[in-house]
């Protein structure tokens, strides 16, 4: 076998992640698959690359030398990428997303505003993917968001500006639950409940989450990790589970939406755009578009409204 970028990208993934766990949910692929490539990837090195720590994962001797070299080729290769794609001004706009409450009204709003250029869009669950590929020029545009004090790095030759520097997160429960009827909830009194994993895991939501409910005396049940929201809101209506949500999240039947004492946990929503793809003119469309998208969903939940009017300093600065 001979090593193929793949495997140089699986590699930095694992030396990032700390495990071979979070690196298989950042490259899409199983642990196992992700064991059985690392076993082939350091028969070819002719060594271990990694071994158990107290931190998890960490490279040996080996593995630091390959990593760096794995380093400098793919960095190699982002760049070729986006020279290429600078080159070529009249290519689609390639637009990356997680799956936030504004990405439906986005793409509205990006078609109108943008009109006379193709965009191509798509969905990740992996900030760290995302951020990856925009660097690449996989990506001209990606929206993603951070939770609590957590900021996602970002690569060379990436301009970022934030939508909404902050915004508290709530629980989506089934109307039938015993605590549907308060207006809001203390964390403490959903000790005993099974939890919906959060999809993205490299955004500091699962850390926050953790952290928020170990201040609050427990270590939650995280049962479920669900992409399809459809099924989310199924098993949530049914009782099954319970879950964070962003607070602009619209109304589903058979569940209610409640906001957290306290506001333990939040978000920030960004905009980051490669700067060889995107003119400032563009940039400022997107933002703009993306903006609009955010407030049109501010009423879908009282308790937001009231809150957004309360707190000045989250809004978005429209030039």
């Amino acid at each position: 076998m001979q090593l193929e970028l793949r495997h140089l990208q699986a590699v930095c993934q694992i030396a990032e992640a700390g495990s071979l766990g979070g690196a298989a949910r950042r490259l899409g692929i199983s642990q196992p698959a992700l064991s059985a490539q690392l076993r082939r990837i350091e028969r070819v090195t002719g060594g271990e690359l990694f071994v158990r720590g107290r931190r998890g994962v960490e490279p040996t001797p080996l593995g630091q030398f390959v990593l760096a070299k794995a380093r400098r080729v793919l960095g190699e290769m982002d760049a070729l990428g986006a020279q290429a794609r600078a080159m070529a001004a009249d290519a689609p706009l390639r637009l990356g997303c997680i799956l936030l409450v504004l990405i439906d009204g986005l793409l509205a709003r990006t078609g109108l505003s943008l009109s006379g250029r193709e965009i191509i869009v798509d969905l990740e669950d992996s900030v760290t993917a995302l951020v990856r590929m925009l660097g690449a020029g996989q990506y001209d545009v990606i929206v993603y968001g951070e939770v609590n004090e957590h900021e996602v790095p970002l690569p060379g030759g990436v301009l970022a500006r934030t939508l909404v520097s902050k915004e508290p997160f709530c629980i989506r429960m089934s109307a039938g639950h015993r605590l549907a009827a308060r207006g809001a909830l203390d964390l403490a009194d959903l000790a005993e409940e099974q939890w919906m994993a959060l999809v993205e895991d490299d955004d500091g939501g699962p850390e926050a989450l953790v952290e928020a409910c170990a201040k609050a005396g427990f270590v939650p049940s995280l049962r479920y990790r669900i992409t399809d929201r459809k099924m989310q809101h199924d098993l949530i209506a049914a009782g099954r589970a319970i879950s964070l949500s962003q607070p602009t999240a619209p109304a589903v039947p058979g569940t209610v939406m409640r906001p957290l004492i306290g506001n333990p946990v939040t978000g920030r929503i960004r905009l980051a755009w490669n700067r060889s793809a995107v003119s400032a003119h563009q940039a400022g469309l997107f933002y703009r578009a993306a903006v609009s998208a955010y407030l049109a969903n501010v009423d879908n939940n009282a308790f937001h409204r009231a809150w957004w009017n309360a707190h000045p300093e989250a809004h978005p600065t429209l030039d």
